[in-house]
């Protein structure tokens, strides 16, 4: 009767190689683990920074507002004007004080109202101006033109207009003496029209044209450019 074979045993070097693999395997192990903790922690250093950036963004925003709405509450009536907190923008809706029809002429109530407005809107929001990004004056018109004029006609003559508006503002802005100090401000202030693009409707939908024409100042933050700011590494203070 033949004798069952035996298996032959690992040899030295067949040991060694496995112990070299297992070796190999253990430190990739380690390497991933080490990875994905680096990720981890990086994930929650992001959410840590945008939780911060939201929280002063909201602060921010609310301590203008404040500010502004303390300033200006006694006047936005008798300017016929309202204080938008969710945008920051203080509206002036009253188009017959505003300017002449279809002309940038500034009105003579207008320029009264500006030449008291903008110096102390402008000292209220020096305090914030590192978080400022722009101070945006827009200018807004109704869809009507002249009569026989087209949907498109009519909405790019209105964006002329509103953009020789908002410019007039802006001149008449960079000619008050209090403001000729505020280099900031000049840094930050902008002009914008946009003609009927932002139509003020009723309840029905139904186009508001003497409330469509109005003027803004609107205050942007510097919450997205903070955003996206590059995250500083971690300091290590042992």
């Amino acid at each position: 009767m033949t004798a069952p074979s035996r298996r032959p045993s690992a040899s030295p070097e067949d040991e060694f190689h496995w112990i070299a693999l297992s070796d190999l395997m253990s430190s990739l192990m380690m390497i991933f683990l080490f990875l994905a903790l680096l990720y981890m922690l990086q994930i929650k250093q992001n959410h840590a920074v945008v939780a911060e950036v939201r929280m002063t963004a909201v602060e921010a925003r609310r301590a203008i507002y404040q500010a502004l709405e303390q300033e200006f509450q006694a006047d936005l009536r008798r300017w016929n004007a309202e204080f938008d907190q969710t945008t920051l923008t203080l509206r002036f809706r009253e188009p017959d004080v505003l300017f002449d029809r279809n002309s940038a002429r500034i009105k003579p109530e207008f320029e009264a109202i500006l030449r008291d407005f903008l110096p102390r809107y402008v000292a209220q929001l020096r305090r914030f101006q590192d978080v400022i990004r722009e101070i945006r004056i827009e200018g807004h018109t109704s869809s009507e033109w002249n009569l026989g004029s087209s949907a498109v006609e009519a909405y790019f003559a209105n964006m002329e207009l509103s953009q020789q508006r908002t410019q007039a503002v802006l001149r008449f802005a960079y000619g008050l003496e209090p403001l000729q100090a505020e280099q900031w401000f000049r840094q930050r202030i902008a002009a914008v029209g946009l003609s009927s693009s932002r139509l003020i409707r009723d309840a029905a939908g139904r186009e508001l044209p003497a409330a469509s024409r109005r003027v803004e100042f609107s205050v942007l933050t510097d919450f997205e450019a903070r955003l996206l700011a590059p995250i500083p590494a971690a300091v290590d203070s042992r």
